[in-house]
């Protein structure tokens, strides 16, 4: 261990593994109750409304690390990455709600089939799993590297420990398993958030005063960038690329579309959507204050600062050297939340293509039975591959996992996002179309990140303007879909 290891301590060391025990507990408990593809894929519709609003917000490793990393090395600029939630939440609530609470499979590619036939489903279903896979390699990274910092297990070691916990609840516990789990990780790991500020406010001569005046003197708290510049991250490049960002989840990801089928009808899931939107701003803000307040405690403690591996790894960093024995582990574990409630759902929603896109769709009738204990199997083994993807990423020179996240985010899923758009606004549009501008999309996004100086943030928007766009030209010159796929 280098130099700014701390020994983590026999306390630590229980209070996570009571949360991982814990943990896993949730999800076990309702493996009984998954006795079909509907419990397993779609919990019945039996889950409470707040339930699953506050569940859908949950936070990845990804953004509970990165998001105070980024404040503590610059500003609080990225706060308008998530600030469009709220603009969206109105179309997600009155206009995606419907469309996809009248499809009768649990996989939202199940629509593309209906508006634009087969051959737009797999591509959908596949252009999921792909981004997917790359996307639970960088959640269960991000942890690891926390615990790596502070305890005695290297690097992976953890990600093996992270990984393998994850898998065998999802696996085994189903949609709805993996729901109760965000919802029990979310509430916990807001909490080791708030705990985490206010002992660092504890911590500083002067408490929030100092806090406050350090920050403002230093501009921490910037957050905007009146730039022209396209290249930079300018209030107008932020703001307009991730209301794309944003929305593409909301109407073309299989992991979040898959959820507003768990609660009892649409005005439950309305419901929910409007307690996602509200708590995904407010998460952002609390990451961004403790990224800040870890910021101004180096200000006047420089000389603990030796050791620290990257900017990425400063929550654990000052985990390790300045919490208290016992609130240490509670934080450590509040990032390990954040890591399997994101891997969890990904594990799910993945299988759950797998099975009803390709096996289902393309494959002989066979009992439901059979596809249950197929789609646990799914389940386990594609945690072994973001394992091992993982794995390649720990020997792999990183500096910030939310901008490498947000590029992966625009080139691979913003055509799917586009194609969605398209099927919903454009009744005019059919195959031909939609996926010559679902291909464009992604060869235009290959070029501009390996061509151009394009600021990632705009990325979402050109890729999904360009389906949309191009996909509605092209219709044009084909045959108009009929009559039952424009009413899809």
């Amino acid at each position: 261990m280098d130099s700014a290891h701390v020994e983590f301590g026999t306390l630590n060391y229980i209070t996570l593994g009571l949360y991982l025990v814990a943990t896993a507990a949730i999800g076990l408990w309702f493996t009984k109750r998954n006795k079909s593809t509907t419990d397993y894929f779609s919990a019945g519709r039996r889950i409470p409304w707040w339930v699953m609003g506050i569940s859908i917000s949950n936070v990845s490793s990804i953004s509970y690390m990165s998001i105070p990393a980024k404040a503590y090395a610059e500003n609080w600029i990225i706060f308008f990455v998530n600030l469009p939630i709220l603009l969206l939440a109105p179309v997600v609530v009155f206009v995606l709600l419907p469309v996809f609470n009248r499809l009768t499979s649990a996989s939202a590619y199940e629509y593309l089939e209906k508006r634009f036939g087969l051959v737009a489903r797999i591509y959908g279903a596949s252009a999921f799993v792909l981004f997917q896979v790359g996307r639970m390699a960088l959640v269960i990274y991000m942890p690891a590297l926390a615990l790596a910092a502070v305890t005695d297990f290297n690097l992976v070691v953890c990600i093996l420990l992270i990984g393998t916990l994850s898998a065998v609840y999802s696996a085994l516990g189903g949609i709805e398993g993996v729901i109760w789990t965000d919802f029990a990780q979310t509430v916990f790991l807001l909490g080791a958030a708030f705990m985490s500020f206010f002992l660092v406010i504890h911590r500083l001569d002067g408490g929030f005063d100092t806090f406050v005046s350090v920050a403002s003197d230093q501009n921490k708290f910037q957050m905007i960038n009146w730039s022209g510049d396209h290249t930079t991250n300018a209030l107008w490049v932020v703001l307009i690329g991730s209301m794309f960002t944003q929305l593409i989840p909301y109407i073309s990801d299989q992991s979040i579309i898959q959820r507003y089928q768990t609660t009892t009808d649409l005005p439950a899931a309305r419901r929910a959507m409007w307690i996602n939107a509200i708590l995904n701003t407010g998460n952002t803000l609390v990451f961004l204050a403790v990224g800040t307040a870890i910021y101004v405690y180096y200000q006047f403690n420089a000389e603990r600062l030796g050791g620290l591996p990257r900017n990425d790894a400063i929550l654990p960093f000052f985990i390790a050297r300045e919490m208290p024995a016992g609130v240490a582990g509670i934080v450590i574990a509040g990032i390990f939340a954040a890591a399997q409630s994101a891997i969890s759902t990904s594990l799910n929603s993945t299988s759950t293509v797998i099975v009803t896109d390709f096996l289902q769709r393309l494959g002989p009738k066979k009992p439901d039975a059979h596809w249950l204990k197929l789609a646990k199997w799914l389940t386990a083994g594609m945690g072994v591959i973001a394992v091992a993807l993982a794995i390649v990423l720990a020997f792999t020179k990183i500096d910030s996992a939310f901008d490498i996240f947000q590029r992966v985010l625009g080139l691979t899923a913003s055509g799917l996002g586009g194609l969605f758009l398209l099927g919903i606004a454009n009744k005019r549009a059919n195959l031909q179309g939609a996926m010559t501008g679902a291909i464009a999309s992604a060869v235009l996004l290959y070029y501009l990140q390996t061509a151009t100086r394009v600021h990632f943030y705009l990325y979402s928007l050109i890729g999904v303007l360009t389906c949309f766009l191009l996909g509605s030209l092209v219709s044009l010159f084909f045959k108009k879909p009929s009559v039952a796929a424009t009413k899809a």
